[in-house]
């Protein structure tokens, strides 16, 4: 993702507000083809975002420190995502995937197991998780065909990941 990509969205936004009038029924006009490339990809974003919760659920110590903030912070933020997410399923007439709870299980593995390996693993875990989410993002946005506002959520949530790749980063960088 671009710079310019990432300053078109506020980041310091944790969780963004959803207004009722948002919440619309979409995609009665595509096709069997395209109706299975939104599932597909959307599918996909829910089960990863579960996965970065939980990551980040797990990477959590009882230590008074920035990383705990910052971990707090990105946990609330993907539980935004997984929820945007959901929403987005249902709108379009859709439902999440059986097997999210592997997601869940992976997210804890990746998540308690680097937290057993330190901060330093911790951070690194998070710039590699993240740096393929953004990659796994820009590819997404291109599977399918979305409207305007699933678009737009989807890149601020692109942004977001953008966004805790430059938090874990600083932190790592003032941990050497």
């Amino acid at each position: 993702m671009a710079d310019s990509d990432v300053k078109k969205y506020d980041i310091s936004m944790v969780r963004p507000p959803i207004l009722h009038n948002q919440i619309v029924l979409r995609g009665h006009h595509l096709s069997p083809q395209s109706r299975s490339k939104v599932k597909n990809a959307l599918r996909t974003l829910h089960s990863l975002e579960i996965m970065a919760v939980n990551t980040y659920r797990f990477q959590i110590t009882q230590t008074d420190d920035a990383l705990n903030r910052e971990l707090i912070a990105a946990m609330c933020n993907e539980m935004t995502h997984v929820q945007d997410f959901t929403v987005k399923l249902y709108e379009y007439g859709l439902t999440p995937s059986l097997f999210r709870w592997a997601w869940w299980l992976v997210g804890f593995g990746i998540g308690f197991g680097s937290r057993l390996l330190g901060k330093k693993a911790i951070l690194k875990t998070g710039i590699f998780v993240e740096t393929k989410a953004v990659h796994h993002y820009a590819e997404l946005l291109n599977a399918a065909e979305w409207d305007d506002p699933t678009r737009h959520v989807i890149e601020k949530d692109q942004a977001d990941e953008d966004g805790h790749i430059q938090t874990w980063s600083r932190l790592l960088s003032e941990t050497a």
